[in-house]
C-alpha cells in the first residue's frame, strides 16, 4: 500500500504535465487563426487594442488610442505606422519576437522540447530561449488557448501583452495583411 500512495504521489504531477502539455498542443495544432483583444504593457505605458493572428506570421493590430496607431506584418515585414510618427517605422519580422510568437511550427517544436510548464490559478506558461530573445508564452488552463506572451523589444524594455475575448478559426480577408494600405 505504501509503495502504491507513492507512485500515485511522485507520478500524478508528471500526468498532469503531460496532459496539459497536449491538450495545449493540440488547441494550437487546430488553430488557424486568430482574433482578440489585448492589454500590454512596456515599461509604465500601458496600450490597448485589437488583433488579428493569421498563421504563419501574419498579425494586424489597431491600437484604442488618439494617434491611430497600426501594427501589421504580412509574414516579412513588420509596419507600425500611426499620426504621431512623420513616416512609418518598418522592422524586417525576423528581427522582432513576434517572429517567433507568429510562427505556429517554431512554437509546437519548442512545446515538444520543454520540459517544464509553469502553472497559476488561471494559466499555463512555458518559456523559450531563442537567438537571446527570452519569451513566455501563457495558456488559459480553462480552454487552452493563448491567453499572452512576455518578450523584450528592440530597445530592450519587457513587452507584456494579455488577451481576451479571443476567437479563433474566423473568415479572415487576407488583403488586411497589405502593408502598402497602412502606408502614408
Amino acid at each position: 500500500m505504501k509503495y502504491l500512495i507513492f507512485i500515485l504521489i511522485f507520478f500524478y504531477p508528471l500526468n498532469i504535465f503531460a496532459s496539459s502539455k497536449l491538450l495545449i498542443k493540440n488547441k494550437l495544432e487546430k488553430t488557424d487563426n486568430l482574433s482578440f483583444k489585448f492589454i500590454q504593457k512596456i515599461g509604465k505605458k500601458t496600450e490597448q487594442g485589437e488583433c488579428i493572428i493569421t498563421y504563419p506570421k501574419k498579425i494586424f493590430c489597431k491600437y484604442d488610442d488618439i494617434y491611430d496607431k497600426i501594427l501589421v506584418s504580412n509574414g516579412r515585414s513588420l509596419v507600425i505606422n500611426s499620426k504621431k510618427i512623420k513616416n512609418y517605422l518598418r522592422y524586417q519580422l525576423k528581427d522582432t519576437p513576434l517572429n517567433l510568437i507568429l510562427d505556429k511550427q517554431f512554437l509546437l517544436k519548442k512545446l515538444d522540447q520543454v520540459e517544464i510548464i509553469g502553472e497559476n490559478d488561471d494559466t499555463f506558461s512555458f518559456e523559450i530561449i531563442h537567438n537571446n530573445n527570452l519569451l513566455n508564452i501563457f495558456f488559459d488552463k480553462q480552454n487552452y488557448e493563448i491567453k499572452g506572451w512576455t518578450t523584450t523589444d528592440i530597445y530592450q524594455n519587457r513587452v507584456e501583452t494579455k488577451l481576451f475575448n479571443i476567437e479563433i478559426n474566423m473568415m479572415i480577408d487576407e488583403k488586411t495583411f497589405r502593408i502598402q494600405n497602412y502606408i502614408n
